[in-house]
């Protein structure tokens, strides 16, 4: 059936402000979406309510509304719009939620608006436990033995009739919020009494628990004409017992024989035809007994999900994209490959590399958080890496984390202690993957690896395998190691880094004998068909290749050809983590677009399987590769561009700006002496003292003594503060010696060779931001705004008002004066963000951030200009600020509203201090100070303020 042309708008709901369980996959599926239907000339009408995110950008959609996801909302755009349908499943949970709350509120009905891409008794039957365990046992599919409880005593009654291990799964959350495995009588009461509270309809499942069985998931589409296709399988590193978001995963799947995977299909598709007749995609998840290959079904999503993008991005089959075609009355047949343009939509991707995925949590930011994994995801982001084999993708994801660690192993940073290691073994947290390598390092028997992790053999005889090339590489040293040693060391995706601590000489030395060697980096294509087909799409990932001259072995070859146009490299942000979100991804996309309409070939380099910059149309070549030194530089030399991009990147990229400089590689922008001086904060002090700018008092100090001898001169309170951090990382404000003493010891002993930082630090001081362009002539001030909440609170952490809505025309002079100052002095070219502290009319400096910040994308949205596409243009030197005519839509105050995830971890206050825990941000518009929303949130803001 072709296009319903009955559809000529349609409303796309998004997934509101980033959560740890729900991220910016969303925006990534949502932007896709809204692209597809635009493509086919309907007028796309989009909510959401967050503004770090493409989604809701003007390059996505027709008319973007950023307002809360709720019912009222709804109402008002359908009264402004012929809506004809809306597309609920790009948005996550939240959006399917609102959905059904339409629905039963007869909002739908009421404006004529059709749902496309799922229905309502789909979503009710996967989301109501009971409703999906009867309708799995009608299909004949085997389930879990359990039944719902909606109340305490029908809960114990359950419990006693199955007998324990059991799991409690609430119906109506996500991320699997208010669950998890009790093992005996005496911790039942607490979970089911958790589990009840947890689930807005107060109900949940109480089932046998299927602990450490095999995890898999299968991504389906489907069209009208009930044709099916799958697009990918995905195995979990991890089994049963970790939430598939906190697993690690592998696509395809390793382990699977065919004659289980042929079932898992049939059972799959059996699954998606019997909830429901819609045309859209789902993502299937199975258990499978280790013991006799017996499978249960888990769960079904009808609705792109988390796993969708990593599938997407895994075969480069737009998942979003077509579902969205489908939605509208397109076939399968009727679409076409985005990658190859000449073969149908209509076929199953086949793969001849391994992806890997790994996730990125941040427990360091919740102190006394319950650090292990279970049924409640916990990770905030994650990294994927690609590679010929699952080794050489392990590692390339290991080395896309950012933890301070060089991959998997061979750092120096192993665990010794035996019996730390066999706890964690069984207890899985986030560092257990590195745990087993430990382990086999330690030579604790595979057997006992085995039997405490329950992972399977074959993945932990790879990572055994890696542990024994090691031992087999430290025989030699730089002058005699074997060609085919250092070819198979590459190829399994070690690092130049971590061979050099092999041979115990420096990285620089193992890249150029590997070299000399013949043994180079190759790129190969992402392409949805195994090299079938030739692809028009340049999406492109490294693996090795060895020269043949006299050499036997020779890797694939290499299928990035460079373009004699003039480039542009793009730096990205690297997995999601608190401090660093999706709106440097947001940033990097419009530097890639604007750096387009300068008539640039732009690269992107990013491994974030999550975000709109990874997606394959938006730059016109993607590098799927860690943003890791070796990586970089590697297709530096491959591509030879005018230069890089670092500032839209975040502090991923940024950190990168010194490498670069060192090579000779031009920084884009601003230059690495300015982006240096203004990160090492001793430096900048001086820098404000040459210009008479005041800031609190600091000094440096290397030691705990020298920190009590300074903080006499100081005086208490101190801000205690490590240079070259990102997120207010190991900042703490310290009102005594003995908490100052404390504080330094920790910092130098997690930060050895940095610099730290004391400043006096102003109580009841107003805090402020202001972000700018500069030129290295001329600023141009695109916002300030004001915190609500006073100073000590990280600015990512504080609720803040655009325009400011109490600062004296004087304080308000001294930051315009001052931000020009700055932004001059530190030769700016491109975008800068300075933070103030106000006390008693003085405005003094905090910091300067010589980059795209959080409050980029906000200022943007809420004054409705693309600031980012500026002030790339200033970098690339093709405008200047005065070629611009700044037009900002000015009324009433738009409100950043931070958004955290205290819930996943119900043991840890919600205190707020220096140190940014927010994982998210939302953006709320109103008319006058008057408003009740903003009276709210004034009054609490001294409520959290912590050290």
């Amino acid at each position: 059936m072709p296009k319903d042309n009955s559809i000529k708008s349609v409303l796309i709901i998004g997934s509101g402000p980033i959560i740890i369980g729900q991220a910016c996959e969303f925006d990534y599926s949502g932007s896709q979406a809204a692209r597809s239907l635009r493509e086919e000339g309907i007028e796309v009408v989009l909510i959401n309510s967050n503004p770090a995110t493409i989604m809701t950008d003007k390059v996505t959609a027709d008319h973007v509304y950023l307002r809360p996801l709720e019912k009222k909302y709804i109402r008002e755009i359908l009264e402004k719009h012929k809506i004809d349908a809306v597309l609920p499943t790009m948005g996550g949970q939240t959006a399917l939620n609102l959905a059904i709350d339409c629905d039963k509120a007869g909002i739908w009905k009421k404006y004529d608006v059709k749902i496309i891409g799922v229905d309502i008794k789909a979503i009710e039957t996967t989301e109501d436990r009971e409703k999906f365990r009867l309708k799995m046992m009608e299909l004949d599919v085997n389930v879990c033995k359990g039944r719902t409880a909606r109340s305490y005593l029908e809960g114990k009654e359950i419990a006693q009739e199955i007998g324990f291990p059991l799991v409690i799964r609430p119906s109506y959350t996500l991320g699997g919020t208010g669950g998890g495995f009790v093992n005996d009588a005496s911790k039942f009461d607490a979970a089911l009494n958790a589990g009840l509270h947890a689930s807005p309809i107060h109900e949940v499942l109480v089932e046998q628990s299927i602990m450490g069985w095999k995890e898999y998931e299968l991504e389906l589409l489907r069209d009208n004409n009930g044709n099916f296709i799958i697009i990918c399988s995905i195995e979990n590193f991890d089994p049963m017992g970790v939430h598939t978001g906190d697993s690690i995963t592998v696509a395809p799947a390793m382990t699977l024989p065919d004659t289980l995977y042929q079932k898992m299909r049939d059972l799959a598709i059996k699954m998606m035809d019997g909830i429901g007749k819609f045309a859209g995609g789902c993502n299937v998840q199975f258990s499978v007994n280790p013991v006799n290959d017996d499978i249960i079904a888990i769960e079904i999503n009808p609705r792109v999900s988390r796993s969708s993008a990593l599938a997407s991005k895994a075969t480069g089959y737009p998942i979003a994209k077509i579902a969205a075609k489908l939605a509208i009355g397109y076939n399968l047949d009727e679409l076409q490959n985005a990658i190859t343009k000449t073969t149908s939509a209509y076929f199953e991707p086949a793969i001849d590399y391994v992806i890997v995925k790994v996730p990125r949590w941040n427990f360091d930011k919740f102190k006394g958080a319950d650090r292990s994994l279970g049924l409640q995801m916990k990770s905030v982001g994650e990294a994927m890496g690609i590679g010929r084999n699952f080794q050489e993708a392990l590692q390339k994801a290991c080395q896309s984390l950012e933890i301070k660690r060089n991959g998997l192993g061979a750092d120096g940073k192993e665990l010794t202690n035996q019996e730390q290691l066999l706890y964690s073994l069984e207890h899985p947290s986030w560092n257990r993957l590195f745990h087993i390598y430990d382990a086999f390092k330690l030579g604790i028997p595979f057997k006992t690896i085995q039997k405490l992790t329950k992972i399977d053999p074959w993945f932990l005889h790879q990572i055994e395998e890696m542990v024994m090339l090691e031992k087999e590489i430290q025989k030699y040293d730089l002058e005699t190691i074997p060609a085919s040693l250092m070819f198979e060391a590459k190829n399994k995706g070690y690092a130049d880094r971590q061979i050099a601590h092999l041979l115990d000489c420096y990285e620089s030395e193992v890249y150029t004998k590997r070299t000399d060697m013949g043994i180079k980096r190759v790129y190969k294509c992402v392409d949805t068909c195994a090299a079938e087909f030739e692809a028009k799409t340049p999406y492109y990932y490294s693996t090795f290749a060895l020269a043949p001259e006299g050499n036997t072995i020779e890797g694939p070859d290499n299928e990035s050809i460079v373009s004699d146009k003039k480039k542009i490299i793009v730096l990205g942000s690297g997995p999601n983590r608190i401090g660093q979100g999706i709106e440097f991804d947001y940033s990097c996309v419009h530097g890639i677009l604007a750096a387009k309409e300068c008539g640039y070939e732009t690269i992107m380099i990013n491994c974030n399987p999550e975000t709109v910059s990874t997606d394959f149309d938006i730059a016109d070549k993607l590098y799927f590769e860690p943003v890791f030194w070796e990586h970089i530089y590697d297709i530096i030399q491959h591509e030879k561009p005018e230069g890089v991009i670092v500032q839209l990147g975040g502090q991923t990229a940024l950190k990168l700006a010194e490498k670069l400089n060192r090579y000779g590689i031009k920084i884009i922008g601003t230059s690495f002496e300015s982006l240096d001086l203004a990160e090492d904060r001793g430096s900048f002090s001086t820098l404000l003292k040459d210009n008479n700018i005041p800031y609190p008092k600091f000094g440096t100090v290397q030691n705990a003594d020298e920190a009590l001898e300074l903080s006499r001169e100081l005086g208490f309170p101190l801000l205690v503060r490590p240079s070259y951090v990102l997120g207010g990382q190991g900042m703490k404000i310290v009102i005594n010696e003995t908490e100052l003493a404390n504080h330094v010891v920790d910092i130098f002993k997690d930060m050895p060779d940095n610099k730290v930082l004391l400043d006096h630090f102003l109580e009841n001081a107003i805090e402020a931001e202001a972000d700018a362009i500069c030129d290295g002539e001329d600023v141009y001030i695109i916002g300030i705004m004001e915190h609500i909440e006073p100073a000590g609170i990280h600015s990512g952490d504080s609720n803040a008002v655009l325009p400011p809505f109490n600062l004296g025309a004087l304080e308000i002079l001294q930051i315009e004066k001052y931000t020009k100052q700055i932004a001059l002095a530190l030769n700016t070219v491109g975008l800068i963000n300075i933070q103030f502290a106000i006390k008693d009319e003085k405005v003094y400096i905090i910091e300067a951030n010589p980059r795209a910040s959080r409050t980029v994308p906000f200022i943007c949205k809420a004054y409705d200009e693309p600031y980012v596409n500026y002030a790339t243009k200033v970098m690339l030197g093709e405008k200047k600020v005065k070629d611009f005519e700044f037009n900002p839509r000015r009324q009433g105050y738009a409100i950043k509203l931070p958004v955290f995830s205290f819930n996943k971890f119900p043991n840890v206050n919600k205190e707020l201090g220096p140190e940014m825990k927010s994982t998210g941000e939302a953006i709320y518009f109103i008319d006058d100070l008057d408003d009740d929303f903003f009276q709210k949130v004034y009054s609490e803001r001294n409520l959290y303020l912590s050290r």
